[in-house]
């Protein structure tokens, strides 16, 4: 109210009341003394001093009537702010939250999940609803549905305008020829592709299921490119084991020496979409011809540069686009395709598809230049060690127990990994919990054998790469961690893999817990936690041209714990085998157990036959056969194994009387307890179909869309199973359906095509 009613008595009321007041006592004793003392004081009050001795002079000097017109006043004010609201709950901007769905229903908006950010939001949603009516029916509001409610890259296309047919007079289509475009590379790039300007022969088949396209008048269809695109931010790219002085140097971009394609990242197209998705509005494959053509375009290139989806420094200083040429560099190491000679005119070579950087040899000398490159790879989701924000997870948020490596001191107290670690193991007296932080996405080769941590009693060490970053460790020897009574130890963001100089012969496992300390005593370390972490399956894997991306050693475990007691927390992990005793727990959530093959062992005891400590799996995909004392939880996840050599199921559990296996895929006559709404492998019946199981690769452990619905809509919820069920694909397409039912024309029939 912009009144009071007190104000409106007349004063004589008024100054009754406060005569009446002054003969009253209306403060406590407390509440006086507090006056008193406020008053008196010789220092100026703070804020919330005054505001406490302007209450109580206010409540001192307040008499019956003035209290009780105050009650009143409340109950007009709540009134009027009812009223207020009334009028407010008629727009959806404005409106209360238990309006919201009262509202949508007027307009008949449907309720989704809501998986994507961008449609999380059911008071945005319904707003957006009212805009896109307006544009209702055209291929830009599907478009921008597709990219909106699956938080994928997305693209429309309406496939009666590339259909080879005899055209109506009246409306001729100029620029639909029934024959190729024999002299354009983009025809020949993206004839298959959601860009494609190739003429089709016409398709009868309903398009209802995610597939291939059926191209007819009244379908469309709906490339969706699921992958993402994820930074690596000048990162370490790695030498060929062939350079020799004089020639040209290759280098590879990948930290671990793969062939790794590069991907580029989509611009945004703005919002609302005006203009239909070209190539660049969405992550996909960076092609050489279509890189070839960005960097012809000199300072306007949408590909290269910094910030961009592709950058390279040497010595420090980005090279611009004219100082590089995209070459065809496949082949086996030491005879690439093209390689560089003295009299080129370009300062690197660049093969894409491949991942491959060659420098000429007028640019190398005795001493290669340092090369450090920006890239972006191909995965399905912020899983492993990656550029993406994880700062929720991280475990040590005191910036004065947080110790950069390398050192940024002014004065170096470490240089190499282990004294970084003795270090800050040192200042855990002070700080309890600490962590050691990597400052970028560079790679480190450890060199001096194991690296060993060993803390004290109610410690947290947690070894991290910042926020943002991905650092790449290449070990000379395992990873060993002791510690005292309630001590933990934490692994945040890294991807750790085997160096040149580690062989399962001197280290048992890239992450090893053992029994005892160094001093001979038993090992009591708490908890073992693996976060946003790639302990690379088979340790390393192979980069000669034969054997390109298979595990360096298949048979190698990447983590043993061994102490009892000890609990293992893996989560958003990828992770090669794991072995673990009897009394040591582990509990995997959304991550990757890969032992690199069907018929190996992914977890088990140490001697890697019998049962491993109690297991719980949640949302996780297990590539290897399974072996546990006692399985707690097995939930919307898949063991895809093989019988072992011995002839025991792919998975077993000793005990069968306690623990639950629901909403799971399990190998052929698993031993598990109860279960509940499981798909058991069989002949001829359901099975997941992946994209590749092979580690390095884009479509790493991604299922195919054309995998049954047992499967892939198997999950509690109706997502998938398996590693990305936290992904909800399946419900993205869901919610997709239920918006193109409302917003396609009478008539037409729209389908979904998954580029990748």
């Amino acid at each position: 109210m912009s009144f009071h009613l007190f104000d409106l008595v007349p004063a004589v009321y008024r100054f009754r009341d406060a005569q009446l007041a002054e003969t009253m006592q209306l403060l406590t004793a407390a509440e006086g003394t507090q006056l008193a003392s406020l008053e008196s004081s010789v220092t100026p009050l703070t804020p919330d001093g005054q505001a406490q001795l302007d209450a109580l002079r206010a409540k001192s000097t307040r008499g019956p009537l003035q209290s009780i017109l105050m009650v009143i006043d409340e109950q007009l004010d709540a009134f009027a702010a009812d009223l207020d609201q009334l009028y407010d709950d008629q727009f959806i901007e404005t409106c209360a939250p238990w309006v919201i769905p009262y509202i949508g229903d007027l307009i008949g908006y449907q309720s989704i999940q809501g998986i994507a950010p961008s449609v999380d939001n059911p008071r945005t949603e319904v707003a957006n609803t009212i805009g896109l009516r307006r544009r209702k029916g055209t291929i830009f509001v599907i478009e921008e549905l597709a990219r909106d409610i699956t938080g994928w890259g997305g693209h429309a296309v309406e496939f009666f305008h590339f259909l080879a047919d005899t055209q109506y007079v009246k409306h001729v289509r100029r620029w639909n020829h029934y024959a190729h475009d024999v002299r354009s590379w983009q025809t020949r790039i993206f004839r298959n592709s959601g860009f494609s300007t190739v003429a089709r022969k016409v398709d009868v088949r309903a398009m209802t299921t995610p597939g291939l396209p059926h191209p007819n008048i009244q379908n469309i269809g709906i490339y969706l490119w699921s992958l993402g695109a994820y930074s690596l931010t000048k990162g370490t790219p790695t030498p060929c084991l062939t350079n020799a002085p004089g020639s040209a140097v290759c280098y590879r971009f990948s930290s671990l020496g793969i062939d790794e394609p590069l991907f580029h990242r989509a611009i945004p197209q703005g919002d609302p979409i005006t203009v239909a998705a070209a190539e660049e509005n969405v992550p996909d494959r960076l092609l050489r011809p279509v890189l070839c053509a960005d960097l012809e375009m000199g300072a306007g290139t949408k590909y290269y540069g910094e910030g961009a989806s592709l950058a390279l420094y040497l010595e420090g200083r980005l090279l611009n686009p004219y100082q590089i040429q995209v070459a065809n560099l496949s082949g086996s190491d030491g005879a690439w395709n093209c390689m560089p000679s003295v009299a080129t005119p370009y300062a690197a070579l660049v093969d894409p598809e491949l991942g491959r950087i060659a420098l000429p040899p007028t640019a190398v000398g005795a001493n290669p230049p340092e090369l450090t490159v920006s890239w972006h790879y191909g995965f399905n989701a912020p899983m492993g060690g990656g550029e993406y924000e994880r700062a929720s997870v991280l475990v040590v948020t005191d910036e004065a127990a947080i110790f950069p490596f390398p050192d940024t001191d002014s004065t170096p107290r470490y240089t190499t990994l282990q004294d970084a670690l003795n270090f800050v193991v040192g200042e855990l007296a002070t700080h309890p919990q600490s962590a050691l932080e990597f400052n970028d996405s560079s790679t480190y080769a450890v060199s001096g054998g194991a690296i060993r941590i060993d803390l004290p009693a109610g410690t947290t060490l947690e070894m991290r790469t910042r926020d943002e970053t991905r650092a790449t460790v290449l070990l000379d020897g395992e990873i060993s961690v002791t510690g005292d009574a309630g001590s933990n130890f934490v692994l945040n963001g890294l991807l750790v893999a085997a160096g040149s100089g580690m062989n399962p012969g001197t280290s048992p496992a890239l992450l090893h817990v053992p029994a005892t300390r160094p001093d001979g005593s038993r090992n009591h370390l708490e908890r073992l936690t693996l976060t946003h972490c790639t302990l690379v399956p088979g340790w390393a894997v192979q980069t000669t041209a034969q054997h390109m991306s298979e595990p360096l050693y298949p048979d190698a475990p990447a983590v043993i714990a061994e102490p009892a007691g000890l609990s293992v927390e893996v989560s958003r992990s990828i992770v090669g085998a794991v072995r673990a005793p009897e009394f040591v727990t582990a509990n995997l959530s959304d991550s990757i157990l890969d032992a690199t093959g069907r018929d190996k062992v992914a977890y088990a005891a140490p001697d890697g036959t019998n049962g491993g400590g109690p297991l719980t799996l949640t949302g996780c995909t297990a590539a290897g056969s399974v072996h546990a004392h006692e399985l707690t939880l097995v939930s919307d996840s898949m063991v895809w194994a093989l019988p072992t050599a011995s002839g025991a199921p792919g998975l077993v559990a000793d005990r069968l009387q306690v623990g639950c296996v629901r909403f799971s895929y399990l190998p052929i006559h698993a031993i598990t307890p109860r279960r509940f709404q499981c798909v058991e492998e069989a002949l001829a019946a359901a099975q997941p179909l992946f994209f590749t199981t092979q580690y390095g690769h884009p479509g790493y452990c991604k299922l195919l869309a054309c995998t049954d619905a047992s499967i892939r809509r198997g999950a509690d919820d109706g997502g998938e199973m398996g590693a990305f069920h936290f992904v909800l694909a399946p419900l993205r397409e869901s919610d997709l359906s239920i918006r193109l039912q409302e917003y396609l024309p009478v008539g037409l029939s729209a389908g979904v095509i998954y580029q990748t």
